[in-house]
């Protein structure tokens, strides 16, 4: 077993009372398990049009996760990706349907639009006013006959949901949510495809490719496409949209389809705003995971052009926890650094000697960043390499205005550009060595001595000692020997980074937190990045 699940017959039920119980008491179910699954906002009075919507779970939090004021009224749950029974629709439209009426908001599923549909019937028999409409949001497949529903839905369930909540009657609630469909378009992109519980996972998408189109139950998408990064995958869905786009304002919808992280929505966030559909979007809704497929390890793009009203409506507020709310999209605002904390440039002073040595160190880091993120993920987190070459080419883009003539105030620059460029613990402790070596340098001290004062107020501070399984392993015993000359401070660079792969212990950094057997047969990043370092400059 690969998740977090009892039984798999279980898993829906189990996960309805899971939301329940969160609920704070504002919703229950109809007393109907396991066949009836209807979730039911508890304050209902059947005084207003009721909103109803469903199908099958597995795309939490749709649709329960959506119940509440200003949205749905009841939610009916299938199994996982399977329609809901008629006898479960019905017992929902019943439950809460009063004088008023209800609207069913059905997503294009052929087991959905039979299901919901012959529930409305039955229910109308019973003298209930039930309409339904259909969302058919997906242009991934623009040949076939009948389009998917897909996220759009979730722009349906919030502007029909806050004018029920208005008092709003069922035809005008019927063609508000009609002209919504008609005008909202979607398309998803995946790296994976989902995991269903209990079922071997389906591996359709090569490594290196993404799949543009899919739908939310993990059905094969328009076409495979090689992924590189994140604003080509943005690039692709904007090119299917922004055809289909129109010029009046619009609102995204950025929908995680369950895999993706936090961080790679946000980053996506930034490219969908600087996509080709980034002048005609005024508004968006997310990113956050509204619609979607189990764990798959993808997105969705929603678009749907509004005026003040739609604005209005997708704006008001909803205890609703799972609505992410719609947010005007901004330029980025920037503000000034405080007092004292704004970086002080050096005057520049040219000196080609120095900058060609510095480059070629920079060089040097740039080069080693693929082994060292290799060897850095044995023992850490797999970013040594990506953190030195980042503040390597931050030093490179910064030549032009450093001291190079006067080492003392050249040690010190260096200090304080890597305080604001380099990640990490890394960067701190390569900031306080440069800058004590710098003190030490105005002082007097020769650029050997001045060096190794700067390791020992950086071992001060950091806490790293020989024999710690860190940079000091290495940097230390080839400062020691720089005296003799280059070759055998490379040399000593190189016995110090090799004997870290013999030490079972770290004493500090991050791989102080890993296992030994995790450790012994490999080398310190950064002790084996000096020992590079030097080896390469002696070349």
């Amino acid at each position: 077993m690969t998740q977090f699940m009892n039984k798999k017959e279980d898993i829906v039920t189990e996960a309805i009372d899971g939301v329940i119980m969160a609920s704070g008491g504002k919703l229950a179910r109809l007393n109907g398990y396991p066949h009836i699954r209807v979730v039911v906002r508890k304050d209902w009075d059947k005084s207003r049009v009721a909103i109803i919507s469903g199908g099958g779970s597995g795309h939490e939090p749709a649709h329960a996760g959506f119940v509440g004021k200003g949205m749905l009224t009841a939610a009916i749950c299938g199994d996982v990706f399977a329609s809901p029974s008629v006898d479960a629709v019905l017992a929902g439209i019943l439950a809460v349907t009063g004088p008023a009426g209800c609207l069913l908001v059905v997503k294009n599923y052929t087991g959905d639009r039979l299901n919901f549909g012959l529930a409305a019937e039955r229910a109308r028999a019973f003298g209930l006013k039930v309409n339904m409409v259909i969302v058919n949001d997906d242009i991934a497949l623009p040949d076939l006959p009948q389009a998917r529903g897909v996220a759009g839905t979730l722009f349906v369930h919030k502007i029909a949901g806050h004018l029920a909540e208005q008092g709003a009657d069922l035809e005008t609630l019927t063609a508000a949510a009609e002209r919504v469909i008609k005008a909202t378009r979607s398309i998803g992109m995946s790296l994976d495809t989902c995991t269903v519980p209990g079922s071997p996972k389906e591996d359709r998408i090569a490594p290196g490719m993404a799949e543009l189109g899919l739908g939310i139950h993990g059905e094969a998408g328009a076409e495979q496409v090689i992924f590189d990064n994140a604003a080509q995958a943005m690039a692709a869905v904007a090119a299917k949209l922004a055809p289909v786009m129109g010029k009046a304002p619009h609102v995204a919808l950025l929908n995680n389809l369950g895999g993706a992280s936090v961080l790679e929505m946000a980053v996506l966030s930034y490219e969908l705003a600087r996509s080709a559909m980034g002048e005609q979007l005024r508004f968006i809704v997310g990113p956050a995971a509204m619609m979607t497929s189990l764990d798959m390890r993808g997105f969705s793009v929603s678009v749907l052009p509004v005026d003040a009203a739609d604005t209005a409506a997708l704006q008001a507020a909803t205890p609703v926890a799972a609505w992410p709310g719609c947010n005007a999209i901004t330029e980025v605002s920037v503000v000034d650094l405080p007092d004292g904390l704004a970086p002080i440039r050096p005057m520049p002073s040219p000196h080609a000697a120095t900058q060609a040595f510095l480059t070629r160190c920079c060089e040097i880091m740039i080069a080693a960043e693929e082994d060292l993120n290799a060897l850095d993920a044995k023992s850490g987190d797999g970013d040594t390499g990506s953190t030195l070459a980042g503040a390597a080419r931050a030093l490179i883009g910064a030549m032009e205005r450093l001291p190079l003539a006067d080492h003392t105030q050249l040690y010190r620059a260096i200090g304080q550009e890597l305080s604001q460029t380099m990640g990490g613990s890394s960067g701190v402790l390569l900031a306080i060595f440069f800058a004590a070596a710098g003190d030490a340098a105005s002082g007097g001290m020769t650029m050997q001595d001045a060096l190794r004062a700067g390791l020992e107020r950086m071992q001060q501070i950091g806490g790293a000692s020989l024999g710690d399984r860190t940079v000091v392993d290495a940097l230390k015993p080839a400062l020691d020997a720089l005296s003799d000359g280059m070759a055998a401070a490379a040399a000593a660079a190189r016995a110090g980074a090799d004997h870290t792969a013999s030490l079972r212990k770290a004493k500090a950094g991050r791989a102080s937190y890993v296992r030994a057997d995790h450790l012994q047969g490999h080398n310190d990043p950064g002790a084996e990045a000096v020992a590079r370092l030097f080896e390469q400059l002696l070349r």
